[in-house]
Order: C-alpha cells, then sequence, then structure tokens
C-alpha cells in the first residue's frame, strides 16, 4: 500500500533515510537529527509531501518532495528530495509511488515535476518511459 505518511512513520522513514545515504555512497555521515528534521518538515508544509510504501505493517519505501516556485517563471514546480525503495521491495509498487507524487504535484497546481536519478542507481531510463525529459546535469565535489 502507498499513502501519506504519518508521524508515526517517523522511525521507520529515519531508517530508510539511513539506507538510502548509504547507498548513494555519500561521503559525509548521516545524521539522524537532519533526517528526523526533514521528514518533519515535509511532513508539515502544505507544500511538501511524504509518501510511504507499506508492506506487511512494514515502511519499506520513502518518496519525499516538494513544491515551489520556479525562479524562471515556469509556475509552481515539484522537486523531489529523496526516493528510496528498500531493494527487497521495489517494483511495480515504486511506480504507484511515483504515480501518487505526481498526483499530489497536480493537486497542489504545479505545472512541472522534477525527479533525480543517482550515479549509483541510475533510474533515467524509468523517467524517459513516463515522460520525463532531461534538463540538466548536477555534479557534486567535497571539499
Amino acid at each position: 500500500m502507498i499513502r501519506h505518511a504519518l508521524m508515526d512513520d517517523r522511525f521507520a522513514v529515519i531508517a530508510l533515510l539511513r539506507e538510502s545515504h548509504a547507498a548513494a555512497g555519500a561521503d559525509y555521515k548521516f545524521e539522524a537529527a537532519r533526517a528526523d528534521a526533514l521528514f518533519r518538515h515535509h511532513l508539515q508544509s502544505a507544500m511538501a509531501c511524504v509518501l510511504v510504501l507499506e508492506r506487511q505493517g512494514a515502511v519499506c519505501g520513502v518518496l519525499m518532495a516538494s513544491a515551489f516556485d520556479h525562479p524562471f517563471g515556469a509556475g509552481l514546480m515539484a522537486k523531489e528530495t529523496v526516493w528510496f525503495v528498500a531493494p527487497h521491495a521495489r517494483g511495480r509498487a515504486s511506480l504507484a509511488m511515483l504515480d501518487l507524487y505526481e498526483e499530489w504535484a497536480r493537486a497542489v497546481g504545479c505545472t512541472t515535476i522534477g525527479m533525480a536519478a543517482l550515479a549509483s542507481n541510475d533510474v533515467s531510463n524509468l523517467y524517459l518511459r513516463r515522460g520525463y525529459a532531461p534538463a540538466e546535469t548536477h555534479f557534486i565535489k567535497s571539499i
């Protein structure tokens, strides 16, 4: 089942964010307090959402996003903050999460929607099949 998160999902989501951080291979340490703040912000903001994938009573996927006024005048844009589904739960349910995210974005008045693909888990082909088009490539350097 895919649903909007509740505060009761907090610890499960933080655990997924920790797992996502490790899977991404980030070279900075994971901070649970920041993950908690990120979850709370998305949960409480009228212009953000937290979707969870639940199987057999356990939360095994999370998609967080927010909507903002595009800086170049394209209207409201939804942007994924994080999308992570535990490896054992990946499949069609992940696509249903993306569907619900797109529905949410339309409901809050977004005219465009963005997704990202990590170099360590490139899902670009999925996005292309769903009608997304490449817009830019981001590069990161630790300093």
